[in-house]
């Protein structure tokens, strides 16, 4: 009786602890500036700045990460859909095996802009700890959305959103 009551009250914290962690649908950084950053690997040089003017869908991923495989096709469909509509996505990679990462790139003919970084500088700027997961900036430079897990990003709702800001 006493070994299930403590697993009770132990099951209980644990939840309680996890519920007090998620903010809800209002995640803390949404309506604020993004964090600007300037990421260089051995393919690119890219600052946040630099897509000021356009819809920024910021990507953290991992080529490990089996929800990051399974978004990345309706992610660079939905790229090559939006972007004449100045939406652009600017994909990190938290690789830290550069073979890994070029070859994720290519099985995956990932045509968007990415950057690794291996170091999870720009990540833990960014308080991420989950992959893959996704912050949707404005044209001004502030956050509006943030998505934890994989997105179907193709999908009427998503691209009619990203469509409207």
């Amino acid at each position: 009786m006493k070994r299930t009551a403590l697993l009770t009250l132990l099951l209980i914290g644990l939840l309680s602890g996890l519920i007090g962690c998620y903010s809800g649908g209002h995640p803390a950084r949404i309506g604020s500036n993004a964090p600007d950053f300037t990421l260089q690997d051995s393919d690119h040089k890219i600052t946040l700045s630099q897509f000021r003017g356009q819809v920024v869908v910021l990507n953290f991923w991992g080529s490990f990460c089996p929800p990051c495989i399974e978004e990345t096709p309706s992610m660079v469909r939905m790229q090559a859909r939006l972007k004449d509509k100045g939406v652009v996505v600017l994909g990190i990679s938290i690789d830290v095996d550069d073979a890994a990462y070029h070859k994720f790139l290519k099985d995956f003919n990932v045509n968007m802009v990415t950057v690794r970084d291996g170091a999870q500088r720009v990540s833990g700027l960014y308080g991420t700890f989950g992959w893959p997961e996704t912050y949707v900036i404005d044209r001004n430079g502030v956050i509006r959305r943030k998505f934890i897990g994989a997105v179907d990003w193709t999908s009427p709702e998503i691209t009619d959103y990203l469509s409207r800001l």
